[in-house]
């Protein structure tokens, strides 16, 4: 099932003014060439299958090529800087998700662009929320019983995780509402700290069920929460966060496109259209439901409400685990 969220409040009029409004005639012939997706993000993290999936039909609506150009490091600044120095013409998109693209300016000094003021939502595609892992090697298969050995070990267990990334600041939520004492290991990706993770290296990670949960089933690692507001249909058998104590533990990220300020408005209604109606093919659908994501379809204005409401809130959980600047 698709869902749209209904979120026109004056945040999202006072987001609009970044793009400016021209007559629909100025974007004839849009595309005219292919279309570059960069992703700030490794081959293999959630935003790479997402995006993969995606990219097929987002170039048959649009009639051309859709290539994704995967830019990770910096915290997600290498692949923000290229689509900052590109020319606002469409063809260079930035394909992300909320919050990861909101949080990164608050705990990378490097990171030198405004995410609501510098971008154009453009469009939604899809989200999912977090599951919680942990290593194969740590003598725990519940929440409640993780939580009881880290703080019987202070200091002794790690947490890895993309930095700059989403799953860095649930997992900072998650020590504070458990009060637990865990060493940060911040890597170039979430899949890195994953690899680490089934080496018997790293103890905790936060992430998408689409990497997760086939080493989950493969004993490679050891699932023991979700971040969702109920539990999933696909893994029924994991308790959500909330369900094992820790209600403050929800995240839902989305997952989609967004162009450089300037970006003509008429541009960014051909490809929110375009999205839309990729959206609605089985095949696409399929396709993000065998990844365990949930297609979602909102407006440009939509989406930049949605990134406003959520600055707000990531904003508040740096500052209340110390990750501000």
């Amino acid at each position: 099932m698709i869902v749209r969220r209904t979120l026109l409040t004056a945040a999202a009029i006072g987001l609009a003014g970044i793009v400016p409004r021209l007559a629909p005639a100025q974007a004839q012939g849009y595309p005219a060439k292919p279309i570059r997706l960069i992703l700030p993000y490794t081959a293999g993290s959630p935003n790479d299958a997402v995006a993969r999936v995606f990219a097929p039909f987002l170039s048959e609506e649009l009639g051309q090529p859709v290539v994704i150009d995967n830019r990770p490091g910096g915290g997600t600044t290498v692949g923000v800087n290229a689509v900052m120095q590109a020319e606002p013409d469409g063809t260079t998109l930035l394909f992300s998700n909320s919050p990861s693209h909101l949080i990164a300016p608050l705990i990378n000094d490097t990171f030198v662009h405004d995410p609501l003021k510098d971008f154009v939502p453009i469009a939604t595609v899809g989200a999912s929320s977090n599951v919680v892992v942990i290593g194969a090697q740590v003598p725990a298969t519940t929440v409640q019983e993780f939580v009881a050995y880290a703080k019987a070990n202070p200091g002794k267990l790690n947490f890895g995780y993309g930095q700059g990334t989403q799953p860095q600041l649930v997992g900072e939520l998650f020590k504070m509402a458990a009060g637990i004492d865990i060493v940060n290991v911040p890597y170039k990706g979430g899949m890195q700290a994953v690899t680490d993770m089934m080496g018997g290296h790293i103890h905790l990670n936060i992430g998408a069920a689409a990497t997760l949960l086939p080493l989950h089933r493969a004993g490679k690692l050891r699932m023991i929460g979700y971040t969702g507001a109920k539990r999933s249909p696909q893994m029924p058998d994991i308790p959500t966060m909330a369900e094992s104590g820790y209600p403050s533990v929800i995240s839902t990220t989305y997952y989609g496109l967004l162009g450089r300020a300037g970006l003509p408005a008429a541009i960014v209604e051909r490809l929110n259209a375009a999205t839309a109606e990729a959206l609605k093919k089985p095949e696409l659908q399929a396709g993000l439901a065998r990844i365990q994501f949930e297609p979602v379809t909102m407006s440009s204005s939509e989406m930049a409400a949605l990134f406003a409401e959520e600055s707000k809130r990531w904003s508040a959980v740096v500052k209340a685990t110390d990750f501000g600047k």
